[in-house]
């Protein structure tokens, strides 16, 4: 499932030049998290991320593959600076 996850979005991201770093599913408590870690060379800034969410998104509804409920949360990976 998220292999075929990655595949559908990276593809859309790397016109952004964004990469994938991780992609999880979880269980927290009584929500599933799908966690999707973005990268790009110098950063991703709030704006970014927001476009990378707003391409993520549909693509995610047209695949429907996840049967249970979740909240998405795409981020940018830390950076230890």
């Amino acid at each position: 499932m998220l292999e075929e996850i990655r595949k559908a979005i990276e593809k859309p991201l790397e016109k952004l030049e964004i990469v994938i770093d991780d992609i999880t599913f979880e269980k927290e408590g009584a929500y599933y998290f799908l966690r999707i870690t973005l990268d790009k060379v110098n950063g991703l800034d709030l704006d970014t991320v927001v476009e990378a969410t707003n391409i993520i998104n549909p693509i995610l509804d047209e695949l429907d593959i996840i049967e249970e409920s979740y909240i998405l949360d795409v981020s940018s990976k830390e950076r230890g600076e």
